[in-house]
């Protein structure tokens, strides 16, 4: 049986994030089996200038507030997406995040009598809802009538437990990877890719992707690889990805002395990220707060080892030193230490990077994922 799915997000590709990638490929993998998906979120760039739109692999798109300043197009979505649901066409309401479109249209979906399926997607997300009136009410009404309430990692689950969910309506949902498309190389194909990027022979990348924003914690990285370059020629530090302190960041690394060590890329294609992944030596995200970050799961796929904060969200991927290396939050001697470790030691990166692998294909991969949804779809439904 095909499931009719309304998912209401604030944001959606093209705008670039994890949350923002998840949901679109949760949207196709189970619209190829069978389920039909409709998307609802706000306008704005870089959505593309229309009402209705269908992305790139074949989801419908329903696009709120173009032509609204920045601060209505919340109301837009809210006002949009319970019209949506007032319908009663869809039998699963899905919701990404908290916010005034939440606040709308779920008592639109309890009315219709559509089930309901909340996901929080990143940590430090619930909590301030109980800092706001608005954020009460949401919690008032999951509470009452959401079927199933979905987090990322441990501490989101503890999080919502202090915020008044009742835990036996949580659940954990992983966030998906294409593991063709993320896979490992072989030697032979690793080398030709790293001299077609123009990548000198012997050196070593640490790579980080994702949004250059305060969470990330890119500074410390980037003071880590300082000592890590210095005492590591051949090592160079590649940051993939935008955000608002990437002119700040670049204006750190200007500044400093490994300068000639450290690349930005900007923001760049799904396919240039693979590639980066794929040509690798280790990965690196020293984030305070994360949900389950796809970019470290993509980097898994590909093979790739990592140096990682010790929060709950990377420790449920990179659990041990079999896997990987950890560092506190913020600890500038120690993130440098375990990259100067990891690039040391190749055959520990190679072997740990095949676990990495096999985990991810094991519990990460879309038909896995893909699988989980349908079953919380017939439970909800049923």
């Amino acid at each position: 049986m095909g499931y009719s799915v309304l998912l209401v997000t604030p944001t959606y590709p093209p705008v670039l994030g994890g949350s923002e990638v998840e949901a679109q490929r949760v949207c196709d993998a189970l619209r190829r089996r069978g389920h039909h998906f409709e998307v609802a979120c706000q306008g704005g760039a870089p959505m593309p200038v229309v009402s209705r739109w269908t992305d790139p692999h074949g989801t419908p798109v329903r696009i709120f507030g173009h032509g609204v300043p920045a601060h209505r197009r919340a109301l837009a979505l809210a006002t949009g997406s319970a019209l949506m649901l007032a319908t009663g066409r869809y039998d699963i309401a899905y919701f990404l995040m908290g916010g005034l479109h939440l606040a709308a249209a779920l008592p639109v979906a309890r009315a219709r009598g559509i089930p309901i399926l909340m996901k929080f997607s990143g940590s430090n997300t619930i909590r301030p809802l109980v800092a706001s009136r608005l954020g009460r009410w949401e919690l008032v009404m999951l509470k009452r009538w959401a079927g199933r309430i979905l987090v990322l990692n441990p501490a989101m689950e503890s999080e919502a437990v202090e915020a008044g969910l009742p835990a036996e309506r949580l659940g954990w949902m992983p966030n998906p990877v294409d593991i063709e498309a993320f896979r490992p190389l072989d030697v032979r194909a690793k080398t030709e890719l790293r001299r077609r990027m123009n990548i000198p022979a012997g050196e070593r990348i640490v790579l980080f992707v994702g949004r250059m924003a305060p969470e990330k914690r890119l500074h410390s990285l980037l003071d880590a690889f300082a000592i890590t370059g210095a005492a590591d020629p051949m090592a160079r530090l590649v940051l993939v990805g935008d955000g608002p302190l990437r002119g700040e960041l670049e204006a750190r690394v200007r500044a400093g002395n490994s300068r000639s060590q450290i690349t930005f890329t900007g923001a760049l294609s799904g396919d240039a990220v693979c590639q980066w992944m794929q040509a690798a030596d280790l990965f690196a995200l020293v984030s305070e707060f994360e949900g389950l970050p796809c970019s470290l799961i993509e980097a898994m796929s590909a093979g790739l080892t990592a140096v990682v904060s010790d929060i709950a969200a990377n420790k449920q991927l990179i659990p041990d030193a079999s896997r990987g290396r950890s560092a506190p939050v913020g600890d500038v001697a120690a993130i440098a230490a375990r990259m100067t470790e990891a690039l040391a030691d190749p055959a520990w990166r190679l072997e740990a990077g095949a676990l990495c692998r096999d985990d991810v294909a094991e519990r990460f991969s879309m038909d896995a994922v893909a699988g989980r949804y349908e079953a919380l779809f017939a439970e909800l439904a049923g």
